[in-house]
């Protein structure tokens, strides 16, 4: 389908118009053939029409960045995302996580935060407070996605996965423009960067490890598509380049939520020093690099390390789950 055919079929959907039949019908189709760019971008447009965003003040709207995975890799590991979201906004990025409870993992964004002790029950208001005083928020995906409540059921009766898979990480609430988007598989890297071009961000970069993380990984090479002023770049990303050694898939294996806390908190009090640490310093290196922060990876990478290790992101941590208790 083109852009504006699928825009139509996705109204549909959204607005409650399609039978079971006709919506399990056009999701599994989109499956079989393989989603397009403009499918994607069609169909995260009709989503984020639909959902009940924050309104951040206007100087914060172009500033806000997502560090954020499809999910669905199986890898069992770590909850990287979160844990470099924690340590960009040491750094003064601001980051709107977007994120839910687990589904294919053992511990979501929102289970390991929780574990933590940030409080996640926050109105909207209060999130947008959250993010001007710590330059972190997040934001539980079923609270600002109410329509997917009558489209779940149907997605769950299908089989394998859905273009829903794809799209909800590029639906960030708060309108978030930039990102570092991991993906289930590299095939669909570049489709979805010049998704994001069409819906006008301007700087993200979408990522797949090949041994099959929506992470950039610290056991192989990583497959990238970097979306930077309307042009889309690909490239690989070896972590040997920035002296971390090559490991075990293994060794970036976490558990329950408390267990993933935990090694949260290990990193950033210098307790965990190996695999588990470089992955989540490599990813936020690339954030960083996403944001402007840095001028290159490398940068990126330095800045990470300096975050963890002068205690900075474990400060900011303590800030978070400070403010978030007061509601």
């Amino acid at each position: 389908m083109n852009f504006l055919e699928a825009k139509k079929a996705f109204a549909a959907l959204f607005q409650n118009e399609l039978s079971d039949w006709e919506a399990r019908s056009l999701l599994s189709s989109l499956y079989e053939n393989g989603e397009n760019e403009e499918e994607i971008a069609a169909a995260t447009t009709v989503m984020r029409s639909h959902s009940i965003k924050l309104s951040l003040p206007l100087e914060l709207q172009d500033k806000v960045i997502d560090i954020v995975g499809t999910g669905g890799d199986k890898s069992k590991s770590i909850n990287v995302s979160s844990t470099s979201a924690i340590i960009l906004a040491s750094l003064g990025s601001f980051v709107a996580k977007h994120g839910n409870r687990a589904i294919t993992s053992n511990s979501g964004s929102a289970d390991v935060l929780e574990a933590l002790g940030v409080n996640l029950s926050l109105s909207n208001e209060a999130q947008i407070k959250m993010l001007e005083e710590t330059n972190f928020t997040f934001m539980f995906a079923v609270n600002h996605h109410p329509v997917m409540s009558y489209i779940m059921p149907i997605r769950r009766s299908i089989p394998h996965r859905t273009i829903f898979n794809i799209i909800g990480p590029l639906c960030n609430p708060a309108g978030a423009k930039k990102g570092l988007i991991g993906v289930f598989s590299a095939e669909f890297n570049t489709r979805i960067a010049n998704a994001l071009k069409r819906l006008n961000s301007p700087s993200s970069l979408v990522v797949s490890s090949l041994d099959g993380m929506d992470e950039i990984s610290v056991s192989s090479m990583t497959k990238a598509s970097f979306l930077k002023d309307g042009n889309v770049s690909e490239f690989e990303i070896n972590p040997e380049d920035f002296g971390i050694k090559l490991s075990k898939k293994e060794e970036v294996v976490g558990g329950d939520a408390y267990e993933n806390a935990k090694i949260t908190l290990d990193i950033f009090e210098k307790n965990e020093m190996g695999a588990k640490r470089d992955i989540v310093l490599l990813n936020s290196a690339y954030s960083l690099l996403v944001d402007g922060k840095a001028r290159d990876a490398k940068e990126g990478y330095e800045m990470a390390k300096m975050a963890v290790d002068s205690g900075l992101a474990k400060q900011k941590l303590n800030e978070i789950i400070k403010f978030s208790q007061q509601f």
